[in-house]
């Protein structure tokens, strides 16, 4: 299974990064925001480095759109998961057009509402996981995280 891993710096990746029991041993590659903790995790695996920063900033938009665009093209993923935020969107949106799996694990930080980046990217979405059952009844289709 080819796994593309999308997420923004600092708690989206972290957040991704703590995934590694189930990415660790698949075949993947990163699309993340280059900053020192990224580059220092992500040493020895394939990257792209994304544009950033994504909120209201329609050129980056459109440029990680069009990496999006050739990464999903060049490497065909199975599964694109994303953990957010907005630089998801155009990998998830495409990844789905384009015949990948497609998940979205929402911030535990969302306890009433979807992050815009979930809310963009749902229409385009296998999975919506979420970390509170308020949530998920606001969402009927997301699937609760439990323990």
């Amino acid at each position: 299974m080819k796994v593309l891993l999308v997420c923004s710096s600092g708690g989206h990746f972290k957040a991704l990064y703590q995934l590694r029991p189930f990415w660790g041993a698949r075949d993947r590659h990163w699309v993340t925001f280059r900053t020192t903790m990224t580059e220092a995790q992500l040493e020895g695996e394939i990257v792209d480095w994304a544009w950033s920063p994504t909120n209201r900033n329609l050129p980056n938009l459109i440029r990680n759109m069009g990496l999006a665009w050739k990464i999903l093209r060049r490497d065909r993923p199975d599964l694109v998961i994303s953990t957010g935020a907005g630089v998801a969107v155009p990998f998830l949106m495409l990844g789905k057009l384009l015949g990948s799996q497609t998940i979205f694990i929402e911030s535990i930080t969302r306890v009433n509402d979807l992050s815009l980046s979930a809310k963009l990217s749902l229409p385009f979405l296998n999975v919506l996981y979420v970390h509170w059952s308020q949530l998920q009844r606001r969402y009927p289709k997301a699937k609760l995280i439990s323990d």
